[in-house]
C-alpha cells in the first residue's frame, strides 16, 4: 500500500508538467500531418523531381533516431540560420526545436500511411464523381478522402503513440516535460523512489495511449454505423 500511496503522490507532481508533452505532441502532429500530406502528393505527382525528392526526405527521416534529429535540429538550426540568413535564433524556446525535430520525424510515416490509403480507394469512384458533375476537388473530398482517412485511421494512431514516446526525449536539450519532472524527483530524493516515480510516469503514458486507441475504435465505429445507414 505504501508505494500505491507513493506512485499517488507522484502522479500528482508529474500531471503539471503534461501540458509541456500535450503541447509538443499535438503541434507536431498537426504539423506533420501537413508536411506528410504534401509529401505524399508530391510522391504521386507526376513531376519526377518531386517524387525524387519526396523519396529522399522519406528515407533518410525514417533511417534517424530520434534523439539524432532532435539534437540535429537543436544544434544545426541556429548555425543555419546565423549562415545563410544572419538571424540569430539561439534565444527561442527550446520547445521550439524539440517541435520541430518531431514534425520532420512525423512527417515521413504519414506520407506513406496517406500515401498507401489513398492507393487503396478505387479509381472507379473518381471517375464516377466526375461523370455525376461533381468536380475533381469535390469527388476527392467527398469520396475519396472519407475511405482514405479510415482505412489510414490505424496505422496513423500507432504514428501517433510512437511520437508520443518519441517526444520523452524532448528533456535531453533541457525541455521540462514529464520526463525531465521525473528526473527532477528523482533526483531531489537522492536518487529514491525512482521506481515509483518511473511507474506514475508510465501509468500516465498509459492512459493517454488507450485513450487515443479508444478514439480510433469511437471514430471508426462511427463511420461504419453511417455507411450502413446509407447502405440501408
Amino acid at each position: 500500500m505504501e508505494n500505491v500511496r507513493l506512485i499517488i503522490n507522484f502522479l500528482g507532481q508529474l500531471l503539471p508538467a503534461i501540458n509541456i508533452t500535450l503541447v509538443v505532441s499535438v503541434s507536431s502532429i498537426i504539423l506533420g500531418s501537413l508536411l506528410g500530406l504534401g509529401l505524399a502528393a508530391a510522391k504521386k505527382s507526376e513531376s519526377a523531381i518531386l517524387r525524387v525528392i519526396s523519396a529522399v526526405y522519406v528515407s533518410v527521416i525514417r533511417a534517424t533516431p530520434s534523439i539524432i534529429m532532435i539534437f540535429v535540429v537543436y544544434y544545426g538550426m541556429p548555425l543555419l540560420f546565423s549562415g545563410w540568413f544572419h538571424v540569430n535564433i539561439e534565444g527561442w524556446n527550446r520547445m521550439y526545436f524539440v517541435i520541430i525535430a518531431l514534425t520532420l520525424l512525423f512527417s515521413a510515416p504519414v506520407s506513406e500511411i496517406m500515401r498507401s490509403a489513398y492507393e487503396s480507394v478505387s479509381k472507379g469512384q473518381m471517375e464516377a464523381g466526375l461523370m455525376v458533375g461533381m468536380t475533381p476537388f469535390q469527388t476527392f473530398y467527398r469520396i475519396l478522402l472519407p475511405q482514405a482517412f479510415v482505412v489510414a485511421l490505424p496505422n496513423f494512431a500507432n504514428s501517433v503513440i510512437n511520437l508520443l514516446k518519441e517526444g520523452a526525449l524532448t528533456f535531453t536539450i533541457g525541455v521540462v516535460d514529464m520526463v525531465a519532472k521525473a528526473q527532477m524527483i528523482v533526483a531531489n530524493n537522492s536518487g529514491g523512489y525512482a521506481w515509483q516515480t518511473y511507474c506514475a510516469l508510465a501509468l500516465i503514458y498509459w492512459v493517454i495511449s488507450l485513450a487515443i486507441d479508444k478514439g480510433v475504435t469511437l471514430v471508426e465505429k462511427s463511420y461504419q454505423a453511417k455507411r450502413k445507414t446509407i447502405a440501408a
